[in-house]
Parts: structure tokens; C-alpha cells; sequence
């Protein structure tokens, strides 16, 4: 199992962050989530802050490359193996400082990962 942060979670169902909390808890994957208003999907309650959570092994992010600037330093501290770079939020900014923390870069689509069981 791999505990996934999802940054940028939304509890508007059209979204695509909203979409993949929903698929990552039928995949029986932890997740934990932040986005900018409360709220709760899948039973997953959506933080406004940037928590110190443990363990997580998989951050997807669904923001935008100047949104993301204000989680580089969060997301190198909680250390995860891989970052996922969905459609749009691709940021070769961010994907050096991940790379020299030894971090993984994945520009992926997190519903394809998991629909295609390459999550």
C-alpha cells in the first residue's frame, strides 16, 4: 500500500483531484489530502494546511506551477518516493529540487497509474 498525499484535493466532483481520492480509497490506497477549502471525499477529510504527515510515499499534485512554489520545501520535508505530475501541473522547476533530494519525478496521470494497475 502506498500512502498518498493529494495536493489540491477538491469536493467538486468534476475535478480530477476529486476523481482520483475516489479511485485511490476503491483501490483500498491510504490517502490524506490538502486543498484550499475543508471538506471530505471518500470518507478522506481534506486538510487546509500543510500537515506534517508521516509515511507518505506518494504525493499527486493537482496544481498549478506557480501554486506549487508555496509546497517545495513541505513536500522535500515529508520526503516521499515519488511525485506525481499530473496533466497541467508539469514543473521543471520543481522537478530539479525533487531530484537532488533523491526524490521521484513521475509526469503521469494518476487515474491512468491506477486504471492500468501501474500505480
Amino acid at each position: 500500500m502506498k500512502k498518498t498525499l493529494v495536493i489540491g484535493a477538491s469536493v467538486n466532483t468534476e475535478r480530477y483531484s476529486n476523481m482520483a481520492m475516489n479511485r485511490l480509497v476503491s483501490h483500498e490506497q491510504p490517502v490524506v489530502a490538502i486543498g484550499q477549502r475543508e471538506g471530505e471525499v471518500a470518507g478522506v477529510k481534506i486538510q487546509t494546511k500543510q500537515i506534517p504527515f508521516k509515511n507518505i510515499h506518494t504525493v499527486t499534485l493537482y496544481l498549478n506551477p506557480i501554486a506549487q512554489r508555496d509546497y517545495y520545501n513541505y513536500i522535500v520535508g515529508l520526503n516521499p518516493q515519488r511525485v506525481i505530475f499530473n496533466p497541467g501541473t508539469e514543473n521543471p522547476e520543481f522537478y530539479a529540487l525533487l531530484k537532488i533530494n533523491n526524490i521521484k519525478v513521475e509526469e503521469a496521470c494518476t487515474l491512468v497509474l491506477l486504471s492500468t494497475n501501474q500505480y
